[in-house]
């Protein structure tokens, strides 16, 4: 599969849950299911940098499944509340870019394209 645009992958999404007689889960179920994924994000990450060695006949996923598994459940949250993927993104680099412009110190060779 190649690379999808926020709005290609909530379609994608939406045709795989619209499948289905349940559809999306209400809100306060998937929110439970993010954080969820969010925890089974941070083991990944703990298993990967030794922080944290796996229990014997732990069933251990990547870092990179982890994310993406959280990937699909933020696209279905945003798809069950209306919620463009691509303008929530925009308004958060927005809000960051003017925020936090000042904030950190910017590398010496650095050139904004």
């Amino acid at each position: 599969m190649s690379s999808l645009s926020f709005d290609e992958a909530q379609k994608l999404v939406d045709n795989w849950i619209s499948k289905f007689e349940e559809g999306y889960f209400p809100p306060l179920v998937q929110l439970a299911r993010l954080i969820e994924e969010l925890g089974e994000l941070s083991r990944a990450i703990s298993h990967q940098t030794g922080v944290k060695i796996p229990k014997q006949n732990e069933n251990t996923h990547s870092v990179e499944e982890e994310f993406g598994d959280l990937l699909f459940l933020m696209t279905c949250f945003a798809n069950a509340q209306n919620i463009s993927m691509n303008d929530a993104f925009t308004q958060a680099l927005n809000k960051i870019e003017s925020r936090d412009t000042s904030r950190w110190t910017l590398k010496k060779d650095f050139n904004h394209v």
